[in-house]
């Protein structure tokens, strides 16, 4: 297993021997995607808190690894997310009308509300949708990406997956196929250190995750995952590796859950304030933001403009989604059946003369 220390460091330095070569635009791009991140948690649980919501699933201290992770993919390569990758699917262009859209489960959802919050998804961008079953999604990316090899599109399959998903038996499955067949998959383990109440000490007798690529023939790599820069320069050489068919990788990203499990979730029935202040302690958006402005790529100014202007973005999409009528009831037969079976139509028109009364 490689294992490495952060590019970033918690002060805001960098090992200059390997920071990667990154355009101001680029770096500046990334600051603004974890930014959103860290405001659309802010904004969205207090939504749910209003009623106004059902569900939210927070990314707080983990903005990092989903950043650093997704840069290095091209357009046309495939993400299979898990809760927290909601912002790897707005970088890619997702916009935030239809993100609320989502969220609210109305008529301009992608999924027309078929999906439960924060299981984002777009067929524009190569984004799958994914269930709350655990590690499913890693099976996927797998054939996936053998997919992509055996018609040799050059495409690259993603799939992410939390600590807790690696105690699950598809977790196996996909490792163990895409070792033999050196499918064009990289999987990122987000280890934020609790499933849902199950600490990490808990979950696996190895010593960490990325230990077990071993096992199935490929390498793994361990890295800070609260260190955009050192996420990125692992994720892009993973990426490069599987596109050259060289087989898999498996990341892991050692980073923390700064909030609840999701917006049902009270940590603080398993787990200490000490532990959690340690962690904000190396909030990676305050180290990037040090690394911003010691490179002259931000200062006060544009941090105030960069966050005016997301926070109105937001507010223009919880406006519009509000607006916008749920979907309509048709929805709840067309696009699931080819041809609706009689008894669903009886009950759909008995549905539809409530209705109308």
């Amino acid at each position: 297993m490689d294992e490495r220390t952060p590019v970033l460091r918690e002060d805001g330095s960098v090992d200059k021997a390997r920071e990667p070569d990154l355009p101001d635009a680029t770096l500046l791009r990334m600051y603004e995607g974890m930014r959103l991140i860290r405001l659309l948690d802010e904004r969205c649980m207090n939504l749910q808190r209003q009623g106004r919501i059902g569900f939210f699933g927070t990314t707080t201290g983990e903005e990092a690894a989903v950043i650093g992770s997704i840069v290095p993919l091209q357009d046309d390569d495939w993400v299979f997310p898990a809760l927290r990758q909601g912002g790897a699917l707005l970088y890619r262009g997702f916009t935030l009308r239809k993100y609320f859209a989502h969220l609210y489960g109305n008529a301009e959802s992608v999924e027309m509300g078929r999906s439960m919050p924060c299981h984002y998804s777009d067929r524009t961008h190569n984004f799958v949708t994914w269930s709350s079953s655990m590690a499913t999604q890693l099976v996927h990316a797998t054939g996936m990406a053998y997919a992509a090899k055996y018609k040799r599109t050059g495409q690259v399959a993603m799939g992410y997956l939390g600590d807790g998903a690696s105690s699950e038996g598809d977790f196996h499955h996909a490792l163990n196929f895409a070792g033999v067949w050196k499918a064009p998959v990289v999987f990122f383990c987000n280890n934020n250190q609790w499933a849902i109440s199950v600490p990490f000490a808990k979950q696996t007798a190895s010593g960490s995750v990325a230990v077990k690529a071993q096992a199935y023939g490929f390498p793994g790599v361990r890295f800070d995952g609260n260190d955009v820069l050192g996420v990125y320069a692992a994720t892009k050489e993973a990426v490069d590796r599987a596109r050259r068919g060289e087989g898999p990788t498996l990341l892991e990203a050692v980073t923390y859950r700064m909030q609840g499990h999701s917006s049902s979730d009270d940590p603080t029935r398993y787990r200490s304030q000490a532990e959690v202040e340690a962690w904000a302690r190396r909030d990676p958006l305050a180290r990037y933001s040090k690394y911003l402005h010691a490179r002259g790529v931000l200062d006060e100014a544009k941090t105030s403009e960069i966050d005016e202007r997301l926070k109105a973005a937001i507010e223009d999409a919880i406006q519009h989604a509000e607006a916008t009528a749920p979907p309509p009831t048709t929805t709840l037969v067309d696009g699931v059946y080819a041809e609706v079976p009689w008894h669903l139509r009886a009950q759909y028109e008995e549905l539809q003369e409530a209705l109308r009364r």
